[in-house]
């Protein structure tokens, strides 16, 4: 999964995969890393459900890969709810929902607005951009940084160190993950002394009494989820509105932002395969043996086109039955918050610069390396020139 041709065309590789498996398929997450990759829309459910016997805790697996594996950072243990089962995960899942409950989500429109306007403001003279990085990380990046009440630049040091983390690059990798717990240690020292109604403060003054590492780790999975999976949400619904006749104004069936983001959550969602459990013991599913502390990664790429639940027919318009914020106990706590995050923006973007052109061919766009992102490194468009009093 760490080769150039799965990140160019994973759906060719989920298909080469039924072909050969049924819903559990060997692979390796990168060299000597093995894993099971679960490619069946039942079977994901069914383990994502079933917490005692798919614990989510990496410990006992990751004594056995190297410390430099390029998977690593992504995978390792922290003291989150994301890596914990039982008392564990519920007292770190707490206080992550009650500091997103804490986040107005009537504001959030005003939020994106406020960081739209001035981004938008710099590329609007010029007649192109790139979407991907002059538009979708700053956005995201400053919307996140208002929720957690984060300053600029610390928050811009957790978005570097966060894009790199996902690399396939190890020695990338290893450092984002150095720099990115620096720059989250820098934001709760500030929080404890400075605490206000954001994300942050309300994680480091929960009555679970987390300490600061504790709170690194689920600002850890805040931002994670947040920033890498929003930018790339919002990137993979623009390339299908710019790209798909369905969305342009005069076709003959003109469709919404949302509908958008419902098809891109089924057939492109931006965490492709995550979701990873650790059996403490063999066991079988599906007439498949499975091996302790080995890896079980979810496809939820695979697991939302897989046949046997989406005939030739069937439309992802409207319909929520993804796995794209994932099942059961660790469900996605934020979705609603990314979900009206990004629509927002998207409806910012094309209200106010109207008709924008990929300024060349979708097969030409690279998508970044890693078997867990479906992420796109640039999106160039095209569109009219406005002045800047036309866009505020």
């Amino acid at each position: 999964m760490d080769t150039p041709e799965f990140v160019t065309e994973p759906h060719d590789t989920y298909s080469r995969m039924r072909q050969q498996h049924s819903s559990l398929v060997p692979v390796e997450l990168a060299p000597d890393v093995p894993a099971t990759l679960v490619i069946g829309y039942s079977t994901a459910v069914r383990i994502l459900n079933d917490p005692d016997h798919f614990p989510s805790d990496p410990r006992a697996w990751q004594k056995s890969i190297p410390a430099d594996s390029p998977v690593r950072p992504m995978m390792e243990w922290y003291p989150a709810a994301r890596y914990n089962t039982g008392a564990a995960h519920q007292r770190y899942r707490e206080p992550s929902v009650v500091a997103i409950d804490h986040i107005d989500q009537h504001s959030i429109l005003s939020m994106v607005e406020r960081a739209a306007v001035p981004l938008i403001t710099t590329f609007c003279q010029d007649g192109s951009a790139d979407l991907v990085m002059q538009y979708a990380f700053p956005l995201v990046l400053e919307v996140l940084n208002q929720m957690c009440g984060c300053p600029a630049d610390i928050g811009t040091r957790v978005a570097l160190g966060m894009a790199d983390r996902f690399d396939s690059d190890r020695v990338k990798a290893k450092q984002g993950m150095v720099d990115l717990r620096g720059a989250l240690m820098e934001l709760i020292a500030l929080k404890r002394e400075q605490p206000g109604n954001d994300v942050t403060s309300h994680l480091a003054h929960h009555p679970n009494g987390l300490d600061d590492i504790e709170v690194f780790a689920q600002l850890m999975s805040f931002y994670g989820a947040g920033f890498e999976a929003q930018r790339t949400f919002m990137a993979n619904a623009l390339l299908l509105i710019l790209t798909d006749p369905r969305f342009q104004p005069d076709s003959g069936r003109n469709l919404s932002t949302t509908d958008a983001l419902d098809e891109v959550l089924f057939d492109n969602p931006p965490m492709a395969n995550f979701c990873t459990t650790y059996p403490r013991q063999p066991i079988q599913i599906d007439g498949v043996w499975l091996p302790a502390d080995q890896p079980v990664l979810i496809s939820l790429a695979a697991c939302n086109n897989d046949p046997r639940i989406r005939g030739d027919s069937a439309s992802s318009i409207g319909n929520r039955s993804h796995l794209a914020w994932s099942s059961g106990p660790h469900v996605c706590p934020a979705k609603d918050v990314a979900y009206r995050t990004v629509e927002s923006a998207i409806d910012q973007l094309f209200d106010r610069v109207g008709e924008i052109r990929l300024a060349i061919r979708p097969e030409e766009l690279v998508w970044r390396p890693g078997p867990f992102h479906r992420a796109l490194t640039a999106m160039p468009v095209t569109f009219t020139p406005l002045r800047p009093n036309q866009v505020a």
